[in-house]
């Protein structure tokens, strides 16, 4: 009996004393033999002989585990060579909307923005021919006063599609050039005081979303520059492992709560646009604000969203330049 493959003695006779095996599969094995006469009982134990079966190479340990390294290394490649894939699509995507805006902002400068500027012109003529002060000239007044209102909003769409202020990847720089833009834009006496803070290891953020977080920033910075009365504006930028952040609060004379929460002013689209923004990429937007107590607006990006692909693609290259 081979132990390990019979499970039942077999019986030979004198004139047969040899056993055959075939095929059996890699292991230990015990052969145990024993033996009788016609009147004699079994030779209790029996003999004992141990074998052992090696496995072909290819059956081994090693060669097995070679092959599952090798499968998951596979995989891992054919997982960066997707992700590489995804981060050029991604690029190529960014150049033709970037291109297209470009393209949209210099037609609007051209055609739109300039059109308005000549008839501008020449309602200001039609204002200079009108005689001594009057209704009509109030009205006049008034009217190109809002006309020139909406052609800076127009150039400053314009600006928003060409994307020139976020061109560098850091935003907390992008912010700080920003400020010190809408200090020497301002016309109130007393500019207000930026300061910008960054908190944890900066990250690269992906272009698109950069941009979307850099037009929240903006607007609420314009907001504290225009309507706050602000004396002090504090941007805080927190790259966290979990969350990106950005805290924007300001010490100025604060905004209605019904307004502040529900985002809704007859003629003012900033912060229903600023929550849309962020609704559009996965963030969440909160806004903290009472009369004369200042506003402080808190923007909270996931890190899948903010930084996960930009973390990814790092990865991928240092391990490249490693290899």
């Amino acid at each position: 009996m081979l132990d390990g493959l019979d499970h039942h003695w077999t019986e030979v006779g004198s004139d047969h004393r040899l056993a055959t095996y075939t095929t059996l599969p890699p292991r230990r094995y015990t052969f145990l033999v024993q033996g009788a006469t016609s009147r004699g009982a079994w030779s209790e134990p029996g003999v004992k002989l141990g074998i052992t079966i090696l496995p072909p190479w290819w059956a081994t340990l090693w060669f097995r585990s070679l092959c599952v390294a090798a499968f998951l290394v596979l995989l891992w490649g054919l997982h960066q060579f997707r992700l590489r894939q995804i981060a050029h699509e991604f690029d190529v995507r960014l150049e033709e909307r970037v291109s297209e805006r470009t393209r949209i902002a210099r037609e609007l400068h051209d055609s739109l923005l300039q059109g308005f500027q000549g008839l501008m012109f020449r309602l200001q003529a039609v204002r200079n021919m009108l005689p001594g002060p009057s209704k009509a000239t109030e009205a006049l007044d008034i009217a190109l006063d809002r006309a020139d209102k909406a052609i800076a909003e127009g150039r400053d769409t314009v600006s928003d599609l060409r994307l020139s202020a976020v061109s560098q990847s850091d935003i907390g720089q992008a912010l700080t050039a920003l400020g010190q833009e809408l200090a020497a834009q301002s016309d109130n006496h007393a500019v207000p005081c930026v300061r910008v803070l960054t908190e944890g290891k900066q990250r690269g953020l992906a272009p698109l979303l950069r941009d979307e977080i850099y037009r929240i920033a903006r607007e609420a910075l314009r907001n504290a520059f225009r309507h706050a009365n602000a004396q002090k504006i504090e941007a805080a930028i927190t790259y966290a492992d979990s969350e990106f952040f950005l805290h924007i609060r300001d010490d100025g004379i604060g905004i209605d709560p019904a307004v502040g929460n529900q985002g809704t002013r007859a003629g003012h689209w900033g912060l229903p646009g600023m929550r849309e923004r962020a609704k559009s990429f996965g963030g969440t937007l909160e806004i903290w604000s009472e009369k004369g107590a200042g506003t402080e607006i808190a923007l909270t990006v996931p890190a899948s969203v903010a930084y996960g692909k930009s973390d990814s693609r790092r990865r991928f290259w240092s391990l490249r330049r490693k290899t």
